[in-house]
């Protein structure tokens, strides 16, 4: 979408005005020809941060109801003086939720002879300064970048297998100072990754490994390391899934395309330090090469791990990548995972599972979350759920003992796998639970599919950790 600066209204009658009034939304056609939408805030006074982005967003669905490509707005329609948010902040999520709001996912879809029905340019009126101008460019960056995340997550099982996720992240790396590395199945037996291989040998497609670095920091900096689960199609294995639940499992890598474009935008706007992404990607099939309940898999820290469950997948997978970011010494760990429905069942699809021992990067990330729009929600990670994923004849079981606390036990299932030898933390480490959040809820004046989250979180962090 192209986006345009203008000290007044233009008159053309193919640009579309748009006001934002206490009303309610109305499409009016003037005598001239043209056309005015009203975009209903509700009273100015009671206007939230939360409000503003969907009222945002509301504007494009309006101007897609009316046909309308081009559009002009006042910006400072959009400024509320009790929300004490800068200029430039204001600017950043103007485009960052025009973008969101403009995508709909139609690469399967006939193109009709009139086209997509999309906003091709937002004029923008105003004396904004170049402040503003740089933050509405910056939100367009952060904008696409969530939007090639939804594309990803949305691509069908039979189209993204994890040679074509990690082809992808090589291709989406492509002129920016990014290098890709993927491990085969060879690498890993080498490095002793036994928990992927052991998920993805069920599958004719062979697992990956995704190594993307990105180091403009100081070569003595230690890295953030981001972690997405990569699972390009999850039947549950031998532990199949109902039609029902099988359905949308092709965003099951939803992590891994989180933290692909995370990184990519850290990248495009250029923010001066060393981070790394990586994505354990395998398909989780039934067949007779599949890891079976029962099994004992060895991880490459050398704790093993009883399956109990071939249906939690995620998290076993995930233990590998866990121990491999030791190496980098990182200062900070997040791994990003669509990793549990009893996340769903305890906050609904408004918000992610955020699970940390550590209150100060807890308090962080709930900021930056009501910041950005990707909400999060802290969650326990106590030691006295341990005794459910304690294993009977491995170390630790991929299930707790009982249906209860699913989300709690799975990170701390993870938590395991983030600590040394010696049972202490190796890193601060942030576990981001975002099966709640996998696909758009109603409300959000975005289109149905994967929403994309948590990269404009992630975004954010990258810029001022």
């Amino acid at each position: 979408m192209k986006y345009t600066f203008a000290g007044r209204f233009p008159t053309a009658k193919d640009i579309t005005r748009i006001t934002f009034v206490e009303g309610k939304d109305t499409i009016v056609r003037t005598a001239q020809g043209g056309t005015v939408i009203e975009v209903g805030t509700g009273k100015r006074d009671e206007m939230t941060r939360r409000k503003l982005l969907t009222t945002i967003r509301k504007m494009v669905s309006l101007a897609k109801s009316a046909n309308r490509q081009k559009v002009a707005l006042n910006f400072f329609d959009l400024v509320f003086p009790h929300l004490h948010m800068l200029p430039q902040e204001i600017g950043e999520l103007l485009s960052v939720n025009l973008e969101m709001a403009n995508f709909e996912f139609v690469k399967y879809k006939s193109k009709p002879k009139e086209g997509w029905n999309a906003l091709a340019e937002v004029i923008v009126v105003g004396k904004l300064g170049s402040g503003v101008e740089k933050a509405i460019k910056k939100g367009k960056i952060i904008g696409e970048e969530v939007n090639k995340t939804r594309s990803l997550a949305n691509t069908p099982g039979g189209e993204m297998t994890p040679q074509i996720l990690a082809q992808t992240a090589t291709d989406e790396a492509e002129g920016l100072p990014i290098t890709v590395t993927a491990l085969g199945v060879r690498e890993m037996e080498e490095l002793g990754m036994g928990a992927i291989l052991g998920v993805g040998r069920g599958s004719d497609e062979e697992p990956k490994f995704i190594v993307m670095e990105y180091m403009a920091g100081a070569p003595d900096e230690q890295p953030i390391v981001l972690i997405g689960k990569g699972v390009t199609f999850d039947t549950g294995g031998l532990n199949l899934k109902s039609d029902t639940n099988m359905y949308e499992m092709h965003m099951d890598m939803s992590g891994g395309a989180a933290v692909i474009h995370a990184l990519c935008t850290a990248a495009k706007l250029k923010i001066k330090k060393n981070i790394v992404a990586l994505v354990p990607a395998v398909e989780n099939m039934p067949s007779g090469s599949s890891y079976h309940p029962g099994d004992v898999l060895r991880s490459m820290s050398g704790k093993t791990i009883e399956v109990l469950n071939t249906d939690a997948e995620g998290r076993i997978i995930l233990a590998d990548a866990l121990h491999y970011a030791k190496q980098y010494k990182p200062r900070l760990v997040i791994d990003v995972a669509t990793l549990t429905g009893a996340i769903c069942v305890a906050l609904g699809p408004y918000a992610s599972g955020l699970f940390t021992r550590d209150h100060d990067l807890e308090e962080r990330f709930r900021a930056l979350g009501e910041e950005t729009g990707d909400y999060v929600w802290p969650m326990p990670l106590w030691d006295e759920y341990e005794s459910e994923i304690k294993g009977t004849f491995g170390d630790w079981a991929n299930t707790g003992k009982s249906r209860y606390g699913g989300a709690t036990n799975a990170a701390l299932f993870l938590y395991q796998f983030t600590k040394d030898a010696g049972g202490k933390d190796a890193y601060p480490w942030v576990h981001i639970d975002i099966a709640s959040r996998m696909t758009a809820a109603e409300g959000e004046q975005l289109a149905k599919g994967a929403a994309g989250a948590p990269v404009r979180l992630l975004a954010k962090l990258l810029e001022h950790f």
